[in-house]
């Protein structure tokens, strides 16, 4: 026998066999074997991670493709149970994340399905921590990293979540319009309600200025309201035609001679003359 030393990083663990035997497990430092009849072998117990794939159905019978991180490392006090009793740890931890992401999917939908990524991942790890306890690994930390609908799937979730965006910028479109039209209408009802007050107002104030101008005549000249209302219809006839003189935009023939003002006159006063018989005979 020939003493052989060894040095055990502190990362890993020592695996002490004599003739095939389990002897002990060495800690991290220097340590000491009789070669060739004790035999040393490393074991990690760093944190290592492995991605799992698994290929299942929701409940909807929508095919996915979930892609889940496990995390997890060897415990210090039972490195014999995990080197004695495992041939191949990550093909193992595979089948009971796959077991587990199968029996969690097909009970949901897809929308459910994205919605419990973090319950699926709790359940994932509780599961498999319980199956590889005694087998001496600990699980850290289980994520489920990816969640793939099959690409048929994806484009009519993507269309189906355009039509709605495209729905709802209509309702939006159509709620802004309307309140530009309320507006419009409110707006234009009140300008109208303005027009109106102003045309009254102006109405007002002509009257007023007509009944000034007829009673100051009747106190200067000594006319009577008939007379005055007669000459100014009169004086506003000569107006209209001087404007349509002055601005040139139109044409218009008039009867003209030495007694063309009386006969203006008189047609103004015979008009009234009709309005005030038609009213007596009422």
């Amino acid at each position: 026998m020939i003493p052989c030393p060894i040095c055990v990083d502190q990362g890993n663990r020592a695996v002490i066999q004599k003739c095939g035997e389990y002897s002990h497990i060495a800690a991290p430092g220097l340590s000491c074997i009789f070669w060739p009849w004790s035999t040393a072998t490393m074991v990690s117990i760093k944190v290592r991670q492995i991605d799992v794939r698994t290929d299942t159905k929701s409940k909807d019978n929508v095919t996915l493709k979930v892609t889940t991180a496990v995390q997890y490392s060897v415990d210090p006090e039972k490195v014999n149970d995990y080197f004695f009793k495992l041939n191949d740890p990550e093909r193992q931890i595979t089948a009971h994340v796959e077991d587990c992401v199968r029996s969690f999917l097909p009970t949901l939908d897809l929308d459910h399905a994205f919605e419990s990524k973090e319950k699926m991942a709790t359940e994932i790890k509780d599961s498999v921590a319980k199956s590889m306890a005694a087998y001496g690994i600990q699980v850290a930390k289980c994520l489920v990293v990816d969640m793939q609908p099959d690409a048929s799937v994806m484009a009519s979730m993507n269309q189906i979540n355009a039509a709605r965006r495209q729905r709802e910028a209509a309702i939006e479109r159509a709620e802004a319009e309307k309140i530009m039209a309320v507006r419009a209408a409110e707006a234009d009802a009140e300008a109208k309600h303005l027009s109106g007050m102003g045309t009254a107002k102006m109405r007002q104030a002509i009257t007023e200025g007509f009944r000034g101008s007829i009673e100051s005549m009747k106190e200067s000249c000594g006319l009577e309201p008939k007379e005055v209302i007669h000459m100014m219809m009169v004086t506003q006839y000569l107006d209209v035609l001087k404007e349509f003189a002055v601005s040139g935009k139109a044409t218009m023939v008039v009867p003209h001679g030495p007694s063309a003002v009386s006969d203006i006159e008189a047609q103004v006063r015979h008009g009234f003359m009709q309005a005030a018989m038609v009213n007596e005979q009422k």
